[in-house]
């Protein structure tokens, strides 16, 4: 059913053993080295397809960085409602372009790969259900069988466990002590180096804000932090000791894979922090000089070649400016005083105006000097 998960993992496991079996043997002690690093590279290629998914893994914490005093906001905004916080985390996410979850891809890819060897290591075995003797194994051949089963470590088989008893582990050609003795500095740097990792990826997470905000995220935190370490402890007694190996090895890439990774992200952010302090002290003005506003800056008097054009009417008042009172020439000012002298002396005397046009004729002009009367 899952043969399109074993025939890859076998293709992978046959061609580094063809190439370390040619360096080593493909017998006694040599034998045993030659399947070990098969298994160790086995891992290396696959974790060399995930590189890419961890880089941009790590480029998703970074830019949830950039946004935590919106997260910070929707923490203070929704903090007596965990529902409706998370729901706002998602859609905060959702528009800057940011899973969370896709944080434990590697681990999630790689667990088809895990059940893939499993089961390719435990059909090495050499006798079938039925008690008849096993002749391939996917991709390998008889002589590949025949080669595994023969391949120790310090005495102890790769493809054997510790609970299979002493009989079995007798009738493969290996002891009790020797499966220990391999089996518990194997299993206790499983479990140590998955705690690591865990944590130094965890640490990064909460760091960039993908901590307890989603439900999701923080049942895969604790679940790499402390089951899937413990689950390798308990479980080592159960599995080959290639599978140990392969832990291991996976763990050791990952370490590896952190520090390379971060040392480069984070040397590229610091590239980014110094062009844009460099940016911003090049823009800005030097120290006693006046800053210029940017609609300033665009257009400058001096380089218009236009003609001068004196303004027809008055300039336009801004808003908010006190009136202006225009300065007049003594001449207008004295023509001025003489009208509004002419005018109200008109106004005051009304009735004598119009006696006075009425005696003086139809010809008399409104507003013309009359004679003084004799006395």
């Amino acid at each position: 059913m899952l043969n399109f998960i074993y025939y890859p993992v076998s293709f992978i496991l046959w061609v580094w053993h063809k190439a370390f079996s040619a360096l080593f043997g493909d017998s006694g002690w040599g034998g045993g080295i030659a399947w070990s690093l098969a298994v160790v590279f086995l891992v290396f290629t696959l974790r060399a397809f995930l590189y890419k998914p961890f880089v941009s893994q790590v480029r998703s914490m970074r830019k949830m960085q950039e946004f935590q005093p919106e997260i910070a906001k929707l923490r203070k905004k929704y903090a007596n409602d965990k529902q409706k916080q998370a729901a706002e985390m998602q859609r905060l996410q959702k528009e800057h372009g940011v899973n969370p979850v896709a944080g434990c891809l590697p681990i999630l890819v790689q667990l088809p790969v895990f059940i893939g060897l499993f089961h390719v290591l435990r059909s090495f075995n050499p006798i079938l259900a039925d008690g008849a003797p096993r002749t391939e194994n996917y991709f390998f051949d008889q002589a590949g069988v025949d080669s595994f089963n023969s391949a120790s470590l310090f005495g102890a088989k790769l493809g054997s466990w510790v609970t299979e008893g002493s009989a079995a582990l007798e009738a493969a050609g290996t002891s009790m002590t020797a499966m220990i003795i391999v089996m518990i500095p194997l299993m206790i740097a499983a479990g140590v180096f998955t705690h690591i990792t865990a944590r130094h990826s965890v640490a990064r997470q909460v760091a960039s804000g993908q901590g307890m905000d989603n439900p999701q995220t923080a049942i895969m935190q604790k679940l790499m932090l402390y089951v899937f370490p413990i689950g390798v402890v308990v479980g080592a007694p159960f599995l080959p000791l290639a599978i140990l190996i392969y832990w291991v090895s996976n763990n050791l890439w990952t370490l590896g894979q952190q520090w390379v990774v971060y040392r480069r992200i984070d040397a590229e952010q610091a590239e980014k922090k110094e062009q844009a302090v460099v940016t911003r002290q090049a823009l800005a003005p030097r120290p006693g000089q006046k800053p210029v506003r940017p609609e300033q800056a665009e257009v400058k008097p001096d380089e218009v070649d236009t003609p001068e054009i004196e303004p027809a009417g008055p300039p336009a008042k801004k808003p908010g400016a006190k009136p202006v009172t225009r300065k007049q020439s003594p001449a207008a000012a004295k023509r001025s005083t003489n009208g509004v002298a002419k005018t109200s002396g008109t106004s005051k005397n009304g009735s004598g105006g119009t006696a006075g046009a009425g005696s003086s004729g139809a010809g008399a002009t409104p507003g013309a000097r009359r004679p003084r009367k004799r006395r």
